[in-house]
């Protein structure tokens, strides 16, 4: 489902995001937005989709098995008994 506004600029160079806009992307008060310029237009989106979005790069390169936390303090306690 595709939505549009139209909204003007203020001279603080604010723009309000519709209600139904913050609702259908789950932003609220206080919520961290990232805005980027893509194909000359300006997109929104929240920090939470962008860090599902990396997830989702970053899973297919991931091993199934195991845990990365745990591979990641493996590794260490390796290099620390080498030291």
């Amino acid at each position: 489902m595709s939505l549009r506004a139209s909204t003007r600029v203020n001279q603080n160079g604010r723009v309000v995001i519709p209600a139904s806009f913050r609702k259908r992307l789950g932003i609220r008060p206080g919520d961290e937005v990232i805005l980027r310029i893509e194909d000359d237009e300006l997109r929104i989106s929240t920090l939470k989709r962008n860090i599902e979005r990396a997830q989702k790069l970053v899973r297919k390169y991931i091993k199934r098995k195991g845990s990365l936390v745990d591979e990641l303090i493996a590794e260490r306690r390796e290099a620390a008994r080498r030291e």
